[in-house]
């Protein structure tokens, strides 16, 4: 038998007339997120991180945290309450917990897919995504055990964990760069907002206490904490004037050590908040505690915190673009911390110069 030659393939119908299908068409490509967009995205994620945590707040103060008795479910085999208010509010909060997921796995994504891609977002984009998934069950055990204090407490806390790595990122996703971190005060200043930052950290815990041993329990027959209100409320109003105290102080600090107008504004803002959000904390106290007036100082906690990162973000300056290998893992300074330098006679050196 002779050679058959070169295979040759073919390019009409094959016998019968049907075509064959094709799979050599190129494979579809996700766009490209911008850094723009993808601060937008985290910004957004932000507001539905705060708007979870006050949705919660309310199903707490309506008593109606067993309005859904089941999870995932609302109750028995109904996905969707009935038209009801405390079943709608209760449901309500799980419809923008599902949102919230959505959302964080959007980031994630887009934390991927954002060129030019930054290690430090995509692994606080998928913290992010997988504490969102853990306070969902964990808003199950809080139904299952039919509003444990400890565990409502802990939900909470949770939520509080969410929102400052939801801001951290947003923060640094409106970095144009990765630069090399730069105090821009002294340490003495540091390590007292360092304190600060973990006062405030006491004192969102500790209000968490007060309302657990307050009459918002969530629903009827819920068990309160263990401790008289009034008790509760002196430990955290000490606290919080504690940390009042000690913000003044800094301000003065970082005033006369010459520390930049940005820094000072920003613990102003801090200061302010903290302020305002005293006085809610006051008036619902002497008012017994409207419901309301309660869910209004949820929100001021969100935005002190927020402001509390906020202010500690903006005492360090990143100098310089640090281009990043992400498969070395290495850190280029461009700043200078290798900065090339001239010998006497003006001949370059490699001499590494300290900046």
């Amino acid at each position: 038998m002779g050679d058959p030659g070169p295979t040759t393939w073919r390019t009409g119908p094959p016998p019968g007339g049907v075509s064959a299908p094709r799979y050599d068409d190129p494979p579809v490509q996700l766009p490209g997120v911008t850094p723009r967009a993808f601060l937008r995205i985290t910004q957004l994620t932000v507001v539905i991180v705060v708007l979870n945590i006050v949705t919660g707040a309310a199903v707490r103060l309506s008593d109606s945290g067993l309005g859904c008795p089941d999870w995932p479910t609302c109750s028995q085999h109904r996905l969707t309450p009935q038209l009801s208010l405390h079943p709608d509010i209760e449901f309500g909060n799980r419809l923008v917990v599902v949102v919230l997921c959505i959302a964080t796995a959007l980031v994630l994504v887009a934390a991927r897919r954002r060129s030019p891609r930054r290690r430090d977002l995509v692994w606080l984009s998928a913290g992010l995504l997988g504490g969102v998934l853990g306070e969902a069950v964990l808003g199950a055990v809080v139904v299952y055990t039919k509003l444990n204090p400890y565990v409502v407490m802990t939900h909470f806390t949770v939520g509080i964990a969410l929102l400052t790595d939801a801001v951290v990122l947003a923060l640094r996703a409106g970095r144009p760069h990765t630069g090399v971190p730069v105090s821009k005060v002294g340490a003495r200043e540091k390590r007292v907002s360092r304190v600060m930052l973990v006062l405030l950290a006491v004192v969102v815990v500790a209000g968490t206490a007060t309302t657990g041993a307050g009459p918002h329990a969530g629903g009827p027959g819920a068990k309160r904490l263990p401790i008289a209100l009034e008790d509760m409320t002196r430990i955290h109003s000490g606290l919080v004037i504690c940390l009042v105290a000690l913000t003044i102080a800094l301000l003065y600090l970082l005033d006369h050590t010459g520390a930049p107008g940005s820094v000072l504004d920003r613990a102003r803002v801090l200061l302010g908040a903290m302020v305002v959000q005293g006085g809610i904390g006051y008036a619902q106290y002497f008012s017994h505690l409207p419901a309301l007036l309660v869910g209004v100082h949820v929100l001021g906690a969100t935005v002190v915190w927020m402001a509390m990162l906020w202010f500690s973000d903006g005492l360090t300056h990143h100098d310089a673009d640090a281009p990043r290998d992400e498969t070395a893992g290495l850190t280029i300074d461009s700043a200078g911390a290798d900065r090339i330098a001239t010998d006497p006679i003006g001949a370059p050196t490699t001499t590494p110069v300290a900046p």
